[in-house]
């Protein structure tokens, strides 16, 4: 069971870290960015939606934490789609992962969980990180673009999430993932009503059966083989494996889209990547049963 747990999430990360492609694909088609991700969502949403009947009694209970999950995952999954399909693809990935920066902190201050020497060495390193990320002292003179605003808010809003996950475990991960799926498909639906942009496009039919086949086959494969393999293994193991997420993103960028980082740049996307595989050495004893189970990759 375990080297199958391995090869899913393997599978799943590549999966997770060559998202953009599709996202890229369907909007230069004609989809407009914000209806991408309502559109998918909603799907996943139909798709699993008998989740809620089954679980129809966990509901009543545990109403605040599923709301979390609503807005946090919700507004996770459009902050990071949103960054992926108007910005540079290696930059939001990198900004993205900070992820276990912001999850130490909320750990800390919602959960109690104590903050190792190492965890503090991996803040820093995060920190000073994003900073040469983001150009340094140079941000100081050029803030950052909204779509920088958007990967790092994509990153603690996931943490966040996860933190709900952690703090809920008598809710069925199925359940979970479904609000969260309708988190996203909701936040979505708002958004666009606000911009006043066109939902449905004149797209041709194979279009469509792509956009429907991303979400099924490959959004919704993600996620659940994500979640199934993450409770099979221990926590250390699976956030390493998880980093291929970062890896198969900037590999495929650069070899496809030809996008490269400063030297700087790459300097503190080097720190981030320490950070998390930092991250990983307190909890490499600790095993992750489906009672705890959490999302840890987008």
């Amino acid at each position: 069971m375990q080297s199958i747990a391995v090869f899913t999430l393997l599978g799943a990360s590549i999966l997770w870290g060559l998202t953009w492609l599709p996202l890229k694909f369907l909007h230069e088609q004609g989809f407009n960015g914000i209806a991408i991700t309502f559109l998918v969502y909603v799907i996943m949403f139909a798709v699993t939606l008998p989740t809620i009947w089954r679980f129809r009694k966990q509901i009543a209970g545990n109403g605040l934490a599923l709301l979390g999950i609503l807005l946090l995952g919700g507004g996770a999954q459009l902050a990071f789609n949103t960054s992926m399909i108007f910005g540079d693809v290696i930059r939001v990935m990198v900004l993205f992962y900070l992820v276990p920066l912001w999850g130490v902190l909320g750990g800390r201050l919602f959960l109690s969980e104590r903050i190792t020497p190492f965890r503090w060495l991996g803040m820093g390193f995060s920190i000073i990180g994003a900073f040469f990320v983001v150009g340094g002292m140079n941000a100081f003179y050029a803030p950052p673009s909204w779509i920088d605003g958007l990967a790092l808010l994509s990153g603690f809003l996931f943490a966040m999430n996860n933190i709900v996950f952690r703090a809920s475990p008598k809710i069925p991960i199925m359940l979970k993932l479904n609000v969260m799926f309708l988190g996203a498909a909701g936040l979505s639906a708002v958004v666009l009503s606000q911009m006043g942009d066109e939902v449905i496009p004149q797209v041709s039919t194979g279009t469509w059966g792509i956009l429907l086949a991303f979400a099924i086959f490959w959004m919704l494969l993600a996620n659940l083989g994500t979640q199934w393999a993450v409770t099979q293994m221990e926590a250390g193991k699976s956030s390493i494996i998880l980093i291929l997420e970062l890896v198969t993103a900037v590999v495929s960028a650069s070899l496809i889209l030809g996008e490269t980082m400063s030297g700087l740049e790459m300097l503190g996307g080097a720190l981030i990547l320490i950070a998390a595989l930092l991250e990983t050495l307190p909890q490499k004893r600790k095993m992750q049963t489906h009672q705890n189970g959490e999302i840890s990759a987008l």
